[in-house]
């Protein structure tokens, strides 16, 4: 043999080796202790996977295409401790047994709508009832449960999009519907949602992640510090649905204005007829930011770890919900149970049942207009 060939043949063989020690990339485990081949199955025909962001911050999101969900979210504290900083699962089989809101983008239209109907030009449209004689994310058929074809251009975007059929749920018109998740250099996680119609339909989305910067979801989460830029909320009524007042947040449990620990802010008025309604915060607030995304939303700190959460958005409203239907039965990431108040959401949306509010910021989407939403998720240290 000669030298040529020799050297042909070592080459072959380190590439082999490369090869063979190198890790397949559905074996390799993200920061967050995932597998990808966990979430690659088949879901009403089409195929699920898991998706990696990262950034040079060392932060990292895990998404699957199956609700266009948010899996975990990786942030340092201020030690440079990895923190998995959302609730969720370990495999797409427990996202598929027990039908959940974990990370999810929640549509065609979110939270809740009376007695599921509204009007809509003249017509009575109704939609599926999911939640008693009410609807809520969207119905049955809602968009946490479809799977969303996948594209990612770069290590830090990747883009979904899903095809919501007229009558899904009850809706009426074909939506296109695109989520685009970007993990920036400056520490966000960017969510944007576009969305378009071939008939008059109402759409309303956001997401709906489960927050505990402790990383440790059996620390109660209602020992973090919370701040809410509203001086008014949309108060329920027994049913869970908005009564149509605009409160103010003056002396009652849901007075943010200040930031403040969110178990002393429940505790100005324990019994506090909203607070009984859900079990702790479920509402919706009214935002001071007037649609600016440069203006500060709301934020959530973490008092130990020093993680602090900073919400942008355009929307309207925000939904701040301390998890309060958790009890424990469900167990996490790391085979941990997920306890009532172990986690904090804040959904940017339009307001609730806003299809029957007429009087409250509209969520028709007509033909030829575009719907378009951001939320934008900053972590810093402090």
């Amino acid at each position: 043999m000669n030298t040529q060939k020799i050297h042909i043949s070592l080459l072959f063989v380190s590439l082999g080796i490369l090869f063979a020690c190198s890790p397949s990339p559905n074996k390799e485990r993200t920061q967050s202790g995932l597998l990808r081949k966990d979430f690659q199955t088949i879901v009403h025909g089409d195929s699920t996977d898991l998706f990696i962001l990262r950034n040079t911050q060392g932060m990292e999101a895990c998404i699957t295409n199956y609700g266009a969900r948010l899996v975990s979210l990786i942030v340092p504290d201020k030690n440079g401790k990895a923190t998995d900083v959302v609730l969720g699962f370990n495999r797409i089989a427990d996202y598929l047994a027990q039908p959940s809101s974990f990370g999810a983008t929640m549509g065609r239209v979110t939270n809740r709508i009376g007695y599921g109907k509204f009007v809509l030009d003249n017509d009575t449209i109704m939609i599926d009832k999911n939640n008693g004689e009410h609807a809520i994310h969207g119905g049955s058929a809602g968009w946490r449960g479809q799977v969303f074809a996948a594209d990612q251009p770069n290590d830090s975007t990747l883009q979904l999009s899903y095809q919501s059929p007229d009558g899904e749920s009850g809706f009426p018109g074909n939506v296109q519907a695109q989520v685009t998740y970007t993990l920036t250099h400056d520490g966000a996680l960017a969510i944007h949602y576009h969305a378009t119609t071939d008939k008059k339909t109402v759409i309303n989305l956001t997401n709906h992640s489960f927050f505990n910067l402790s990383g440790n979801p059996e620390q109660s989460a209602l020992n973090d510090i919370l701040y809410v830029n509203g001086d008014t909320y949309t108060p329920l009524d027994s049913n869970l649905i908005p009564t149509g007042e605009i409160a103010s947040v003056a002396h009652t449990p849901f007075d943010f204005r200040q930031p403040l620990v969110i178990q002393t802010g429940m505790d100005r008025d324990p019994k506090h007829q909203q607070l009984q309604f859900v079990g702790g915060l479920d509402h919706n607030w009214v935002l001071n930011t007037k649609g600016d995304t440069s203006i500060l939303a709301a934020s959530l700190r973490e008092p130990n770890n020093g993680i602090t959460l900073s919400v942008y958005t355009n929307e309207p409203g925000i939904q701040v919900y301390t998890s309060n239907s958790l009890d424990g039965s469900q167990l996490g990431k790391g085979g941990k149970a997920l306890k009532q108040f172990s986690a904090v959401c804040l959904e940017t949306q339009h307001y609730p049942d806003a299809p029957n509010k007429p009087d409250w910021p509209s969520t028709i989407l007509a033909p030829g207009s575009t719907y378009q939403s951001t939320c934008i998720y900053r972590f810093t240290i402090e």
